[in-house]
């Protein structure tokens, strides 16, 4: 047979796997992941793979298989292209939108320039489904978020009297979306 065109390939996908009587394609993904999750790139697609006796090769499963008998199966990273922003991956990255405020308006040099800054990521946050978290600090005395920053489709909107985001409700919010390893960081104070 020819060679499986992939990026990488760990050698233990190749070993036999048990998967028990009648599982599917969730099951062994699953078990997979289980077994060899921490060495895995979470963003990739895959292909599992059933080695054929009667050809002496691995050949492809389509997702609606069902497993009737021991066999050896394997799982194979398809190559592909992921959007990515830099080192960046959107589906396990969250956006800090920090206390944008008109009250700062005169008081920050350059807020024309970190408001444009802003809006542009927040356009690019909806665009590639990136959740947004933002704080406004103290808003009874200093204002909202300004006008000009459109936070349609944001996460959670929380006020604050201290100077961190990372606040319980904030902790609650990241707990809830899974696999999150980057945190963008945007706005004043």
């Amino acid at each position: 047979g020819g060679s499986v065109p992939v990026l990488f390939c760990f050698s233990v996908f190749a070993r036999p796997a048990s998967v028990p009587l009648g599982a599917g394609y969730e099951l062994l993904i699953q078990k997979f992941l289980s077994l060899y999750g921490d060495q895995i790139d979470m963003h990739r697609k895959f292909v599992v793979q059933l080695f054929a006796e009667e050809w002496s090769q691995y050949i492809d499963l389509p997702k609606g298989f069902l497993v009737n008998e021991r066999c050896k199966v394997r799982l194979v990273p398809l190559q592909i292209q992921i959007t990515t922003l830099g080192n960046l991956t959107p589906s396990s990255t969250v956006f800090f939108c920090c206390d944008m405020q008109e009250r700062f308006r005169p008081a920050i040099k350059y807020f024309g320039d970190i408001i444009s800054v802003g809006q542009r990521l927040l356009q690019g946050a909806r665009l590639l489904g990136i959740p947004v978290i933002v704080t406004e600090q103290y808003p009874k005395g200093l204002g909202s978020t300004v006008q000009e920053i459109d936070l349609t489709g944001a996460k959670l909107v929380l006020p604050k009297t201290k100077f961190s985001m990372v606040l319980p409700e904030v902790e609650a919010a990241l707990a809830e979306i899974p696999g999150v390893r980057s945190i963008v960081l945007f706005g004043v104070e």
